[in-house]
């Protein structure tokens, strides 16, 4: 028990996992002086894909010694602490996301595909938000939501930074959201509010938050959120459930507690389970359905601690649906339209897959393209708080439209007839931290003499820039640049 008091951890866990682990409590415990494993996941809405990342990553002249593939998640890529992806323009371009490496086991179980209504109910800042759209690849519908207001506004930045078309953001409680999506999702993805004992290795401080009495309470909200995402699953939908605690109170317990309370669903076999500890049944009900949730061990596994639960609803899966109908403007958004299509044109941009399987909304003078799916469920957004509702397409002002850096990184290179490629170095730099620029520090594009260019690092979107007289006036967004 010193070498526990060493490490810092809660007198009253560490006796916990004494007691459950038994024979395996040392090896538990000595996890902790290990080095943790760092991961980040590529985003196939800015790579292509593992090779295309692999090409990304070379052309930007970042080493590939001791990047690694995370077996159980396709995107997912280990890297030594040194390298420091999170300090390069690719990942402000967002070529990747930088991910605890247990933590992408959960969205690799879910497994979202494209024209899925999917909803992660606690999606901040944005991890499983981000592996599914990557999955989805721009079709179907995404809500992400997140309770807690700041960290929601990380979550919309997130989203915006990997270029994705077709998620929402709203800042809403579960609850709140129910009656607008009665059992409307084919997926809900619940990474749950733990107690975050998974974490005690990456954040020395999270044991400091903990205590017996929160695990309860956390148990207690847990509970409560799977009721609602149940209320808004179809039929032949499902939920993932996942925490980064130990806990059995909440997970074995609260899975056993969800299929008590909802005969309507069942457990099913996770993928990548083989690489993975099973669940105990005897530390709940003795169900031994909980076998098919999954534990993932620090001493075990190249990551932190997670668990889950896949829930299946039982009937009859739906049928697929159609996106993309029409392109009526909706909630005034006629002019604001009219606009950005002249804008497209006149810049030479390709705007099929902009428009695709979305419909233009105007808030304010701001000009959104939101999926299709969602106005037809809600029509006009009335009653949903909304902190993003689509793709942030333009600002109209004085009847034309000044491009959104949404927009921007939303767009791939090759749907921007003039574009100023930066490379991965300083001029990038230069670039992120607002500075203009001349037409003789661009790599290579095609500049028009006066007009928006897309900016773009190693071929990976950064945002808009205004060309006149060869220099390019910097529009990325003050509240993101470098210092």
């Amino acid at each position: 028990m010193e070498k526990i008091k060493d490490w810092k951890l809660p007198e009253a866990f560490a006796e916990r996992m004494e007691r459950l682990l038994e024979k395996e409590a040392e090896a538990f415990f000595k996890s902790y002086e290990k080095e943790r494993a760092y991961g980040l996941r590529y985003n196939p809405l800015k790579t292509g894909g593992r090779e295309g990342f692999f090409r990304l990553w070379e052309q930007a002249g970042l080493p590939t010694a001791g990047l690694r593939p995370v077996p159980w998640c396709r995107e997912g890529v280990f890297y030594e602490e040194s390298l420091r992806p999170g300090k390069h323009p690719l990942h402000e371009a967002g070529a990747y996301y930088i991910q605890e490496p247990s933590a992408m086991s959960a969205g690799e179980a879910f497994d979202a595909r494209p024209g899925e209504r999917i909803l992660d109910l606690c999606a901040a800042p944005g991890g499983k938000t981000t592996h599914a759209a990557g999955r989805m690849m721009g079709e179907g519908l995404l809500v992400s939501n997140e309770i807690h207001p700041a960290r929601a506004k990380i979550l919309s930045q997130n989203v915006e930074r990997m270029g994705i078309g077709n998620a929402v953001v709203t800042n809403m409680a579960p609850a709140e959201l129910v009656p607008f999506f009665p059992e409307f999702f084919d997926g809900v993805l619940v990474d749950a509010p733990c107690s975050g004992e998974g974490m005690f290795r990456k954040e020395e401080e999270a044991g400091t938050e903990w205590s017996p009495e929160q695990v309860l309470v956390c148990a207690k909200r847990q509970e409560e959120i799977l009721d609602c995402a149940a209320k808004m699953t179809r039929p032949g939908g499902r939920i993932l459930y996942s925490t980064c605690t130990f806990a059995p109170e909440e997970n074995e317990q609260t899975a056993a507690r969800f299929l008590k309370g909802h005969p309507e669903f069942s457990l099913e076999e996770l993928s990548h389970a083989d690489l993975f500890a099973k669940g105990r049944p005897e530390w709940a009900d003795g169900n031994p359905e909980l076998l098919k949730t999954v534990r993932i061990w620090p001493h075990r596994t190249e990551g932190e601690g997670h668990f889950l639960a896949l829930f299946r609803k039982h009937g009859p899966a739906g049928e697929a649906r159609d996106g993309g109908r029409n392109s009526r403007g909706r909630n005034g958004g006629k002019e604001a339209l009219e606009a950005f299509q002249a804008f497209l044109q006149e810049n030479k941009i390709a705007g099929e897959r902009v428009f695709r399987g979305k419909l233009p909304f105007l808030l304010g003078d701001r000009l959104y393209l939101v999926p299709q799916e969602l106005l037809e469920q809600v029509p006009g957004l009335s009653g949903l708080k909304v902190l993003r509702p689509g793709l942030a397409a333009g600002i109209l002002k004085k009847g034309r439209i000044e491009p959104e850096h949404g927009l921007g990184m939303f767009l791939q290179s090759g749907e921007a007839a003039w574009r100023a490629e930066l490379g991965a170095g300083e001029t990038a730099w230069k670039y992120l931290r607002g500075e203009a620029l001349k037409k003789e520090e661009i790599v290579s594009g095609a500049l028009p003499e006066k007009g928006w260019v897309l900016v773009t690092a190693a071929g990976c979107s950064l945002g808009f820039a205004k060309a006149a007289g060869g220099v390019l006036k910097n529009h990325y967004p003050k509240g993101l640049r470098k210092p």
